[in-house]
């Protein structure tokens, strides 16, 4: 495989231990994560080549984050710095009914101030074959969005593969661009995309329905709106409660459609970072089988992460193949 470039916010999530809630506790744990370094992670677990590009502190706790990031065998090599913070949410656990809950200290960040002239797009894709984005990006600032739609657009021109999982918090966009507007304009520089029917709808403005039918025929509608996009890649989630999840996965790449078995999350650990775990599995199962075989990588690596604390995914290839293979007992390995 060539580099994979991953672009967006290093994050650092504190928690209290266990399903405890901050008024419970004095003790807490953190991890490093966001959306696409969980994504470039999990890539380089399974032995692909990665680059991820971020702007972090310029103190101790960035420089923890990029010693972090190097552990797993990701490039920092386009990372740059400020002395703004390193961004921060804070997460409780829930359990059965009770939700998990999330508060966001990131719109002063470090992340926050970057602008395209602080990343040299060129010298970062001289070994690139393949390009991710999420929506949280372009949300979070405008030279956060300026930079990424650069990068995009010499992505396109060198054809490099640029697969898009275009989620749409309305929340993080507070600096005036319109989200529709802003997503529609960098979908025309993307080939993949993962996303599911809340996200067809919101650049399409329409108002399809979870079915089988609707999600085709949305499908076919963002590839004739958007004709660089070739494939759609769907993760559903049935949630019966906070702790049990069922994943499967649905797609259509212009010529078929397919729908992955249900996998079965009777004990979910931690959900964060299970649709990057997805987006990673999809990515690095599409430059090794075929569509239908790397969805269901996808959706296994999706269902393994459920089963690790903090934000990334850190099944091997092994890992997730044995639970292709029917292995779901979790039996002890010897």
């Amino acid at each position: 495989m060539g580099q994979i470039i991953t672009f967006g916010e290093v994050l650092m999530r504190i928690s209290p231990r266990g399903n405890k809630k901050f008024i419970q506790s004095n003790m807490v744990e953190f991890y490093f994560g966001g959306t696409e370094l969980n994504v470039g992670i999990s890539i380089a677990n399974f032995g692909g080549n990665v680059k991820h590009i971020s702007c972090v502190s310029d103190d101790f706790i960035g420089d923890a984050a990029i010693s972090y990031i190097n552990k797993f065998g990701v490039s920092t090599s386009s990372v740059v710095y400020s002395k703004r913070p390193l961004g921060v949410y804070f997460l409780e656990v829930g359990a059965v009914m009770r939700p998990s809950a999330i508060s966001y200290n990131r719109s002063h960040s470090s992340f926050s101030e970057i602008k395209p002239s602080m990343v040299n797009w060129e010298k970062a894709f001289r070994k690139g074959v393949w390009m991710h984005w999420t929506g949280i990006t372009p949300a979070l600032s405008k030279g956060a969005f300026d930079t990424l739609k650069e990068g995009l657009a010499l992505a396109h021109k060198k054809g490099m593969i640029v697969s898009a999982d275009p989620t749409y918090r309305s929340g993080l966009w507070q600096y005036g661009q319109d989200p529709k507007e802003a997503l529609i304009e960098l979908l025309n520089y993307s080939t993949i995309f993962i996303g599911g029917i809340n996200e067809m709808n919101e650049v399409l403005g329409t108002s399809y329905s979870y079915s089988k039918s609707d999600f085709l025929e949305a499908s076919k509608q963002l590839i004739e709106t958007f004709p660089t996009i070739e494939k759609v890649f769907d993760k559903i989630r049935t949630s019966l409660n906070s702790s049990w999840h069922k994943i499967r996965a649905r797609m259509w790449n212009g010529k078929e459609f397919r729908e992955t078995e249900d996998l079965d999350i009777t004990h979910v650990v931690d959900r964060i970072g299970t649709g990057d775990a997805f987006a990673a599995g999809l990515i690095y199962g599409l430059q090794q089988f075929d569509d239908y075989k790397a969805m269901e990588f996808a959706s296994a690596a999706c269902a393994l992460k459920h089963t690790y604390e903090g934000d990334v995914n850190l099944s091997t290839v092994r890992e997730v193949t044995s639970i292709l293979d029917g292995n779901t007992s979790g039996r002890l390995v010897r």
